[in-house]
């Protein structure tokens, strides 16, 4: 497993880095706000603190050895994110990485930047409003390495369609949220008819998870009658608490997000956390910094997929496969590494970037 994600990440890195070969070939295109020759600020601004940051400097640095990055944590709240996109414009940063607190309240932010000229390049949550790109995980493969990943935990038969043991519990990202619509599509594709899918809610918030899963178990008859459950990362470690105080720590939960939590109980073997399955954090950095060195340059780019967020079509997408993490593969991580290095890829294929001249 460990030479799969070695491959991906290099086939990732190989594309990443011929992209940044022909825009400087090229030099600036139409609508450049910014160039490798003289270098220019990149502001980031994330939802939460993490390893994003010395990643993406990191990656940014080895494209463009003169720019610079202007970081933000909005510490999970919605206005000062907006507060800090507005110092950044006033400020004359005129890329932008944006993680979005709430995407779907981004799209005023997002017009002020692409009023003021500048580029805006999502990251990790697709905010609305016109950005230019869009780097994530591929949702499509996150839902399918769930759901694979529930089947292989919960030890389904092999024969029989609608007559694997069950019931499961799912429990969904945010209605309305194009990702989580994607993952969720996704886990219905291959799990409908191979278990008996007893309980399924979106979750607005993750704080309601807890409550799901206890109405879950009563609505379903205990813990011995649910057979695992599958949840997005934000709600993983409250629904492994919650299954723990219910009575059923042995019942497998797959979830999705590399939180420290999930990952400590994944590592240890805890049975409420059978896999994780999560971002490549490296390398959606590394194609966040290449799409952002592209747009600056005023070049059109081409991910691996074309996404819409209900303000603006066919944006270009590039949807890094993620990283499922088992017991074996957590507990391959030396000993300090952080949780972006944990786990083994889905060997499903590899994201680049491709441009193309204005």
């Amino acid at each position: 497993m460990g030479r799969r994600l070695a491959g991906v990440c290099v086939l990732l890195l190989a594309s990443v880095a011929a992209c940044g070969q022909r825009g400087e070939e090229r030099g600036a295109g139409l609508g450049a706000v910014g160039a490798v020759r003289e270098g220019f600020t990149v502001g980031l601004l994330l939802p939460a603190e993490g390893p994003e940051r010395a990643l993406f400097t990191r990656a940014l640095t080895a494209r463009c050895p003169r720019c610079r990055v202007e970081y933000a944590n909005a510490a999970g709240d919605r206005a000062r994110q907006g507060r800090q996109v507005g110092r950044m414009l006033a400020d004359g940063v005129r890329v932008l990485v944006l993680g979005a607190v709430d995407p779907g309240s981004a799209a005023p932010w997002v017009a002020r930047a692409k009023l003021a000229g500048a580029k805006v390049v999502a990251y990790d949550r697709l905010a609305d409003g016109p950005v230019d790109a869009y780097v994530s995980t591929d949702p499509a493969r996150a839902g399918r390495s769930q759901a694979l990943a529930l089947l292989g935990a919960i030890q389904r038969p092999d024969k029989g369609p609608g007559k694997g043991p069950g019931p499961v519990l799912l429990l969904n990202g945010p209605p309305g949220d194009p990702y989580a619509a994607a993952v969720k599509r996704s886990l219905h594709a291959v799990l409908d008819g191979r278990v008996t899918i007893g309980w399924e809610r979106d979750l607005a918030r993750p704080g309601d998870a807890a409550r799901e899963v206890a109405a879950a178990l009563a609505a379903l008859g205990g813990p011995a009658k649910v057979a695992g459950v599958c949840c997005p990362g934000e709600a993983a470690e409250a629904v492994a608490a919650a299954l723990t105080r219910a009575g059923a720590a042995g019942v497998p939960l797959v979830g999705q997000g590399g939180r420290t939590g999930v990952l400590r109980r994944v590592s240890a073997g805890t049975p409420t956390a059978t896999v994780t399955v999560r971002a490549d954090v490296a390398a959606e950095a590394a194609a966040a910094a290449a799409l952002a060195v592209e747009v600056a340059g005023g070049r059109t780019v081409y991910g691996t997929a074309t996404v819409s967020n209900g303000t603006t079509a066919s944006i270009p997408a590039v949807l890094v496969p993620p990283v499922v993490v088992t017991k074996d593969s957590a507990a391959a991580v030396p000993r300090g590494a952080g949780p972006d290095t944990a786990g083994a890829a889905v060997p499903e294929g590899a994201a680049g970037v491709v441009v193309r001249p204005r």
